[in-house]
């Protein structure tokens, strides 16, 4: 409790573990609560539930609360898992795919993510997920970084269309960015313009959290 409570002056760091994967892992307390951070960025709660939580409030949690299943690239910690469970209340399935099984020892550990009834998580690789998986869903978070950066695959227009693919009738891409240059916000405006206007209506929240673009796109 008193390291809680002093987090409210100074982060108060409680463990850092390294990851073949994910390098440098810390989980810290932070103005009252836990966050899971790599080097240089969040990875899980504080900011980034922030940023993914706006996403998933501007489809309508309302809307959310009719879904059957969503499908989450990129677990880490699993804020966002949080913020359908306890915050949204949604009953329906959720599927998470991680790519780094020590992420998930910790998100379990330190976040109680395997008491989460109605979430499954597959560890996996995102892409080769996508390319094996027979099931359709209603919404499908792409949230996937390491560190700062992001994979090359996110952004190519086989993968994107293959997501596309894979949702049902109505099915919403949140897809979380990270712009940090010009050469990223041009790659952003790549992807969009890759978007098949005729099935998919597509638009962003720029500049949530200064750095980071929401993209999100909806089946027509």
């Amino acid at each position: 409790m008193f390291k809680k409570l002093f987090s409210y002056i100074l982060p108060v760091n409680i463990h850092k573990q390294n990851s073949s994967i994910s390098k440098n892992i810390e989980i810290t307390w932070a103005n009252g609560e836990l966050v899971l951070d790599s080097k240089n960025t969040n990875y899980s709660y504080g900011s980034l539930q922030r940023i993914l939580r706006k996403g998933l409030k501007s489809i309508g949690f309302e809307r959310i609360l009719k879904m059957n299943h969503i499908l989450v690239l990129g677990v880490a910690g699993g804020s966002v898992i949080k913020t359908l469970s306890e915050e949204i209340k949604f009953k329906g399935k959720i599927t998470g795919v991680e790519i780094d099984s020590e992420i998930i020892k910790i998100a379990n550990s330190y976040f109680h993510l395997d008491q989460i009834p109605n979430f499954e998580v597959v560890i996996d690789d995102a892409f080769e997920f996508v390319l094996k998986t027979k099931e359709k869903y209603d919404l499908i978070i792409i949230d996937i970084f390491q560190d700062t950066t992001m994979p090359n695959f996110l952004f190519e227009e086989f993968f994107q269309n293959r997501t596309c693919f894979l949702l049902k009738e109505k099915g919403i891409i949140l897809f979380n960015t990270m712009c940090l240059s010009e050469k990223e916000n041009l790659r952003n405006k790549k992807y969009l313009e890759q978007v098949n206007s005729e099935l998919f209506s597509a638009r962003t929240i720029p500049r949530v959290e200064d750095h980071n673009e929401l993209i999100i796109l909806e089946r027509k």
